[in-house]
C-alpha cells in the first residue's frame, strides 16, 4: 500500500513525493464504533489548539471522569465549572456535553457511520452544535480511516504547504489546484505534511 501511494505521488507531485520519502508513512486504521464518541469528543476539545494544549487538556479532563471511564452518562455527571477548570472553553465545555447528551438520547446513530459516504457523515456529524467542518474531517481521517479527505481549515496544513510549496499566502484555489492532484490519497498527503512541521492532530 505505501508503495502504491509514494508511487502516485512520484506521478503526480514531485513536491509531496519527496517529502513522503522523507517521512515514516503510517497506514490509516479505521478504529471500532465504540471509539466514535471518544474522538469526536477529542477532536472538539483540540479545535483550534495545539497537539500538546490538546493532549494536556484532555489528560485533566480525563482525570475528573468516574473512574476515568468516558461514557456519556459520566460526563453529563461533570459540572461545567470543573471542565473549564481542566482548561476547556465555556463552548467547548457545552458543546462535549451536547454530544453526551445526543449520543444518551440516540440522536446520532454512531454505529451507522462507518458505512456512509463522507459528505453523509458530513451531514449527520454537523447537526451536533460545535462540530464544524475540520471536526468532521479529523473524523473522517483518523477515525474511520477514510484516505482521500483534506482539509483546507487545518492551519498546520496550510503552513505546511506554503513551506514547502513555496507560497507567501495559500488560497483557498491554490489549495485546491495542488490537493486535487494527490487524489485519491490525499489523506496520507496531509499526514506527510503535518510531518514536515511535527504537527499531527492529537484526535
Amino acid at each position: 500500500m505505501k508503495h502504491k501511494i509514494l508511487n502516485h505521488f512520484k506521478t503526480v507531485d514531485p513536491v509531496i513525493h519527496k517529502a513522503a520519502k522523507k517521512v515514516k508513512l503510517e497506514l490509516l486504521v479505521k478504529l471500532e464504533p465504540e471509539m466514535y464518541f471518544e474522538r469526536l469528543c477529542r477532536a472538539i476539545v483540540g479545535q483550534q489548539l495545539s497537539v500538546m494544549a490538546a493532549r494536556t487538556i484532555w489528560g485533566r479532563f480525563e482525570e475528573l471522569l468516574p473512574k476515568k471511564e468516558l461514557t456519556p452518562k459520566n460526563i453529563l455527571r461533570i459540572k461545567h465549572e470543573d471542565m473549564r477548570k481542566a482548561g476547556m472553553s465555556n463552548a467547548k465545555a457545552r458543546y462535549v456535553k451536547g454530544i453526551a447528551e445526543a449520543y444518551d438520547a440516540g440522536e446520532i446513530d454512531f454505529l451507522s457511520l462507518a458505512g456512509m459516504a463522507d459528505e453523509k457523515v458530513a451531514e449527520e456529524l454537523i447537526r451536533l452544535k460545535g462540530v464544524g467542518q475540520w471536526t468532521v474531517e479529523m473524523f473522517l481521517m483518523f477515525t474511520l480511516g477514510r484516505p482521500d479527505v483534506f482539509s483546507y481549515g487545518d492551519l498546520g496544513l496550510r503552513r505546511a504547504m506554503e513551506r514547502l510549496y513555496e507560497i507567501e499566502e495559500l488560497r483557498p484555489e491554490q489549495a485546491e489546484e495542488i490537493s486535487s492532484k494527490w487524489s485519491p490519497w490525499r489523506t496520507y498527503a496531509c499526514m506527510v505534511l503535518w510531518e514536515t512541521i511535527d504537527n499531527n492532530p492529537d484526535v
